[in-house]
């Protein structure tokens, strides 16, 4: 435990892990603002990693039958119908009315990863490319990382009990290739590469879009001065990240552990210490009988 607390600025999250000379780090860049939601993202994230199907109950969400991400559910297209007021067009650059905000949701990869620091048994580790998987034939589904998630996304898989996310396709990028969901998506709403280079690259889509007249467009996820350190995977949003079930202002959960354990330590010492005078005390009455 604790593996993860002290990782260092985020092109070295893979070093500190224990890595040597790894690659850039790798990275999802999300434009939700080119996602037509085809879903082809997570059928495509389905197929490569075996995942089971989700069912085909009605959910009340618009076109949405998997609800968010979770165990069976890597990769999450949500549809979220607005009833744009006048204002609202005027900063999205569209027109009053219907509008349909269309975002692919994924495991944040974060670089202060809450997962890793409770982890007991090293199941959740951090990978030469600076992203985190589990690996399930070490889980021994104790669950104590599925509260740690600042952003919801660990879940336990029924009937199984151990815990599953997005790997980023760990198999593929090790051969060379990028991840299933960034290969099938035919808009390039979901890109992959090195983190550095997706970040400049989305700092120039929002300023192109604030040149068309959508004020609305930000980036969320991308600051590595944020609560988590910034996120290996994030997203180009047309709203607040709330519309999108996504935490405002998101913190590693596990951020007050160092001063914890420090406390803890010196606690300790303190009743060693106690206990040490007690018996020197009480060695000293019995020289005396």
């Amino acid at each position: 435990m604790g593996r993860n607390l002290l990782a260092g600025a985020e092109p070295e999250v893979a070093r500190d892990a224990g890595h040597r000379d790894p690659p850039p780090r790798a990275g999802f860049f999300t434009d939700t603002s080119v996602c037509i939601g085809c879903k082809a993202c997570e059928v495509a994230c389905k197929e490569w990693n075996a995942i089971p199907e989700d069912g085909l109950e009605f959910t009340g969400m618009s076109y949405d039958n998997t609800q968010g991400l979770g165990a069976d559910t890597w990769r999450h297209v949500a549809f979220i119908e607005q009833n744009k007021t006048v204002e609202q067009a005027e900063g999205s650059g569209g027109d009053a009315g219907l509008r349909w905000l269309m975002a692919s949701d994924v495991c944040k990869h974060c670089t202060h990863a809450a997962c890793l620091d409770v982890c007991p048994t090293g199941s959740l580790f951090r990978t030469e490319f600076g992203t985190v998987v589990v690996q399930q034939d070490i889980c021994n589904g104790c669950g104590y990382c599925v509260p740690a998630c600042p952003y919801g996304v660990i879940d336990q898989r029924k009937g199984d009990g151990r815990v599953w996310k997005c790997t980023m396709c760990y198999d593929r990028l090790g051969a060379g290739q990028e991840p299933a969901c960034a290969k099938a998506c035919p808009t390039d709403s979901i890109q992959y590469g090195p983190l550095e280079e997706l970040r400049e690259r989305a700092a120039a889509r929002v300023d192109q879009l604030h040149g068309l007249g959508v004020s609305d467009a930000r980036l969320y996820g991308e600051d590595p001065d944020d609560g988590v350190g910034g996120d290996g995977a994030f997203f180009l949003l047309l709203d607040d990240p709330e519309v999108y079930g996504l935490p405002p202002d998101p913190v590693v959960t596990t951020r007050d552990l160092p001063s914890m354990w420090r406390h803890a330590g010196a606690a300790a010492a303190a009743m060693l210490g106690g206990l040490a005078a007690v018996f020197a005390v009480d060695g000293l009455r019995g020289g005396r009988r």
